[in-house]
């Protein structure tokens, strides 16, 4: 299955995160010792959710965005396009552009 077959449902967001880098001394580190990079891109978003009262909130992000997300936000999920995050709009911690 494609990420483009994804559609996230309330304040919820699709994010591909950035690639891990080698150290400053060009070792490569083992997956299981690198610390996941917490920044990301969008690449889909949800309609926003409705509150209690019925007022609609849109979500305030869009595809594209640069981010810098919590530690353990979200979902991750596999697709044959790669690796991504579904994640609600509340995670985000900053938006980097």
């Amino acid at each position: 299955m494609s990420i483009v077959n994804v559609k996230p449902l309330g304040n919820r967001i699709v994010v591909k995160r950035k690639e891990a880098k080698t150290t400053k001394g060009g070792i490569i580190l083992p997956d299981a010792a690198q610390e996941k990079p917490r920044q990301g891109e969008v690449i889909a978003v949800g309609p926003g959710k409705t509150d209690e009262k019925g007022k609609h909130h849109a979500v305030e992000l869009k595809t594209g965005d640069e981010i810098l997300f919590s530690s353990y936000a979200g979902t991750e999920y596999k697709a044959d396009d790669g690796e991504f995050i579904i994640m609600s709009q509340d995670d985000v911690l900053a938006v980097l552009n």
